[in-house]
This record gives C-alpha cells, sequence and structure tokens, in this order.
C-alpha cells in the first residue's frame, strides 16, 4: 500500500529560473520554490548561464519549498529532475569549479563547427545514427567549442579531469556529493540531444564523440528515466533522500501530459515552443525538418520515441516587446492589448532572432516584421507576436503530420501546457489555425510534474503510467472556429513571411554585430 502521507519533490531547472515543485500522491502541487537566474550575453548570438549561479539557486528553492509545504525530507518519497535540454557544463572533477560558464540551448556561437564537422556532407552528416541534424541547438558542438576555445580545457580533458554533462547531469552530480563521490549520470532524453549518443542503442558514439574531440571519459552514464541513480549526500537539505527521475524538459511534460500512447501529443509553450507526438516503440526519422528523440524510458522497459518540432522563439518574443521595446509592463499585458484589434490588419511576426529551429533548420534566418503600413499600432503588434507562436506550431504539426503518415499517427487534439496557455485569445487562434481542438490540464505545471512521475515510479510510490492517466484531468477545451478558407490564407501569408527572413546572414551582418 503507498504511503499517500509521503510527497514527491520535482526540481525544474530552466532556462530562466529554477524551481522545486512539492507533488502529492494525486498529482496536486502542494508548495513551490522559484528564483531566476541571470542570462548573460557576452556577444550576438551567445547566451549562458553561470552553473554556480543554478546550483545555490536550486539549494535555496528546495528550501523554499519543503518549508512551504512544512515538511522535511523524511516526508519525500523520492526526488525527480527536470532541466532545460542541450545547455552545455563543463566542470572539474576534482574542485567541482565549471571551466567555463554554461552554454544554452539557444546560442548560435557554434555555427562554424556544425559547418565543419558537416563538411560535404551536410548537416545530415550524423543523422541517421544520432536522429539530429547538425545544429547550434544541440550539447556536442558547444562542448568542443569550450575544448578549443577555453585555455587548457583540453588537456585537463584528456587527463580525466572533466566532466560533461546538461543541466540534469550537473544537479545530480552536486546533490549526490560533487567531489566527494558525486554520480555522473545522465538519463536517455537528456543523452539524445547530445548528438552524440546512437539513437537506437542508447549509447555513446565513440566515433562521434572522436570526431568532435570530446574524450569518452567526459561522458556521464546513461540511465533510464526512473530508476534511484543514487541518494542525497553533504550538508544537503536532501540528505539519504533517492533520486529517481531525469526527464528533458520537453519529455517531462509530454509524460505529466499522460501522452502514452501513439499519436498522442503536447505543445508546451515556455521561451520557446516544443511539440512531441508519441511515435512508440518505432523510431520514425523525420524527413521534415523534425527530430528523433527519446520520450521517455521507465526502468528495464523499452525506450519509447517520440517526434519533436522545436521552435525557438516565442515566450521570449513576448519578453522582447515587455523588456526590448516597452510596449507592455508585464508578459500578460500583451494579451489584453491583441484584443484591442479584430486581427491582424495583415501585420506578420517571424521571430527568426537565432535563426529558425523546426521545420526549417536555418541559421541565416533572422527576426521580420513584415506587411506593415500606417493603419498598423501596437495592437496589431502585439496580436502578430501571439500568433506567431500558433502559426510557427502548425508548421511543426503539418511536418509530424507528414513524417507519421505511414505510421498510422494522427492527431485528433492537441494538449498544451507551459505558462502562455493561460493566455486565452492565443489558444483560441491556436485551435483555428491548427483545425483541432486544444486541450488545457488542471495542473500545467506538467514538466515538473512529469519527472516526480518518473522518480515516483521508480520507487513505488505510484505504480506505473496508469496512475498518471488517472491524474490527468482536463481544466478547459478549445474547438477550431475559423473557416477552412481563413485558415489557408492565414498560412500561405506566413509562409510568405517566412520567405523574407531567409539568407538574411552574411559577412556584412557579421561585421556589423561584432
Amino acid at each position: 500500500m503507498t504511503d499517500t502521507q509521503k510527497y514527491i519533490l520535482s526540481i525544474d531547472q530552466g532556462t530562466t529560473s529554477t524551481r522545486a515543485i512539492v507533488f502529492d500522491h494525486d498529482g496536486q502541487i502542494v508548495s513551490t520554490g522559484q528564483k531566476e537566474h541571470e542570462q548573460i550575453f557576452p556577444k550576438s548570438g551567445w547566451v549562458e548561464h553561470d552553473p554556480l549561479e543554478i546550483w545555490r539557486n536550486t539549494r535555496s528553492v528546495v528550501g523554499e519549498a519543503l518549508t512551504g509545504a512544512d515538511i522535511n525530507r523524511h516526508q519525500l518519497a523520492a526526488v525527480g529532475i527536470t532541466n532545460q535540454r542541450e545547455t552545455a557544463v563543463v566542470w572539474d572533477k576534482n574542485t567541482g569549479e565549471p571551466v567555463y560558464n554554461a552554454i544554452v540551448w539557444q546560442d548560435t556561437r557554434t555555427q562554424h563547427i556544425c559547418d565543419e564537422l558537416a563538411g560535404d556532407e551536410g548537416a545530415d552528416r550524423y543523422k541517421e545514427r544520432v536522429g539530429l541534424p547538425l545544429a547550434t541547438y544541440f550539447s556536442g558542438p558547444k562542448v568542443k567549442w569550450i575544448l578549443d576555445n577555453v585555455e587548457g580545457t583540453r588537456e585537463r580533458a584528456e587527463a580525466g579531469d572533466l566532466l560533461f554533462g546538461n543541466t540534469d547531469s550537473w544537479l545530480v552530480w552536486n546533490l549526490t556529493g560533487g567531489t566527494n563521490g558525486g554520480i555522473h549520470v545522465t538519463d536517455v532524453t537528456n543523452a539524445s540531444r547530445t548528438m552524440l549518443m546512437n539513437i537506437d542503442t542508447l549509447d555513446w558514439n565513440e566515433d562521434i564523440a572522436e570526431d568532435m574531440g570530446i574524450p569518452l571519459s567526459m561522458l556521464p552514464e546513461i540511465k533510464s528515466s526512473s530508476e534511484v541513480y543514487g541518494k542525497g549526500r553533504k550538508n544537503d537539505l536532501l540528505i539519504d533522500t533517492p533520486i529517481a527521475g531525469i526527464l528533458g524538459d520537453q519529455q517531462a511534460a509530454t509524460f505529466g501530459q499522460a501522452c502514452f500512447e501513439i499519436g498522442m501529443g503536447k505543445n508546451t509553450y515556455g521561451t520557446g515552443n516544443f511539440m512531441l507526438v508519441n511515435t512508440g516503440e518505432d523510431l520514425v526519422r523525420s524527413e521534415n525538418g523534425l527530430l528523433t528523440t527519446v520520450a521517455y524510458k521507465i526502468g528495464d522497459a523499452k525506450p519509447i520515441y517520440a517526434l519533436e518540432g522545436s521552435v525557438a522563439v516565442t515566450g521570449s518574443l513576448v519578453q522582447w516587446v515587455r523588456d526590448n521595446l516597452g510596449l507592455i509592463k508585464s508578459a500578460p499585458e500583451i494579451e489584453d492589448l491583441a484584443k484591442e484589434v479584430d486581427d491582424n490588419g495583415g501585420l506578420f511576426i517571424v521571430p527568426a532572432f537565432s535563426g529558425l529551429f523546426a521545420p526549417h533548420w536555418r541559421s541565416d534566418a533572422r527576426g521580420a516584421m513584415v506587411g506593415m503600413t500606417r493603419f498598423h499600432n501596437k495592437s496589431h503588434i502585439a496580436r502578430a507576436v501571439l500568433e506567431a507562436t500558433a502559426f510557427q506550431s502548425r508548421e511543426v504539426l503539418d511536418a509530424a503530420i507528414a513524417d507519421a503518415a505511414g505510421e498510422g499517427v494522427e492527431l485528433t487534439e492537441l494538449k498544451v501546457d507551459g505558462g502562455m496557455v493561460m493566455n486565452e485569445t492565443l489558444m483560441q487562434f491556436q485551435a483555428d489555425i491548427l483545425g483541432v481542438p486544444v486541450v488545457r490540464p488542471k495542473v500545467i505545471e506538467t514538466t515538473a510534474l512529469g519527472a516526480a512521475y518518473a522518480a515516483g515510479i521508480a520507487v513505488g510510490f505510484w505504480e506505473g503510467e496508469q496512475d498518471v492517466i488517472d491524474n490527468w484531468a482536463e481544466d478547459k477545451r478549445w474547438e477550431p472556429a475559423m473557416e477552412d478558407e481563413t485558415r489557408d490564407r492565414y498560412m500561405r501569408l506566413w509562409k510568405k513571411a517566412v520567405e523574407r527572413t531567409l539568407d538574411w546572414v552574411d559577412e556584412d551582418t557579421d561585421a556589423l554585430h561584432s
């Protein structure tokens, strides 16, 4: 019999903040702690985080969440971790000090490395083996950049002194003892975002690591998403508590949304947007610009795969309107502003701030606002900002349907989560432009919840996927109400706008930004 008086703690190490959330057996939030960390922009296109700040914040928010729930570690059955994927940390295992800031998934400095690795074979050189195109998005080239550019790191790496991981590995290593016996692991979902893991056998590809000049001794051991990796150590709030679940943030949201059947899909609206469609035990290799990724692996069970479409800029476009343009004072105000007009008035914004991700994969693209006339005002801009999120999601869904057509995958509704799903104007437009219902769950913190479930299943707090399904509950549903002809017109104009962003970056634009 499961002890329902116990709880699961989930650590959600995201792009802009770190959160700790205590969940009860019903999957309900008991308490939360959250702390933002600095976004570091040393040069145009460069994005970094301080790993030590992230670790300090993690300890702080864990304390906040436990205090808020009025519990201590003895009432925790396990800890689950979910994290911003592809953000690379390299640190010294003897001192615990990072050798450089974490290079964030949005960072584009590794373009020349990706071009060199692509050579004559092109960006799909490794795609058959790893499910991913060569792109600045993924961790492997970021590690190569650090070893190539930070003095002394290559020698230290080859001597076996340096470790690499996405932020999940960094946190687990620190939580389980750090320099005093810290465990160096990652899970299959995070490993599948490095460009270094064989997507079919779930082990490191020695040839690709060698091509990137990354010693295998740096790489964490690949584990499932749900097993006891180790226990909390040191003078920590989580001493002796099992660390038992790891899922990359988008996979965690897929798990938390109970997308366990083939064809089930979810879309997370965060800094960027990420749509995953479950393809079951079958690897579906994308012909339409999507990524083949591991959705999750529970203990010794077979891995479950997904097609993923990653959109770089959605929520961060609202932040840009707030922080850079000053048109709004807080993110929720974007909806009020957008509702002052009935439509976009022919204005489209393509937020290719760091190139375009899925399904285009064009690093030479840059943002554009097109169709402007004297008629347009800030309300039209606000509406175009929201609609850009929906249009980009529609492109990804079209690609997923095209890829999975022969697999019997058909999306009948889209489950949504993340901060922007409280924006009802956006959700209605999303349903309209997709032509399928959009469904928001009662607990929208599905990323943290997914990691909690993975940890809880590992220690028997929950029995398995059925408990996740039973706990999931619908909050609101938006039905499409747009005429087919109007939808088609919107999408034709959107694609026209996207074309205007391509081929922008060249030597002259680089010279202006250097």
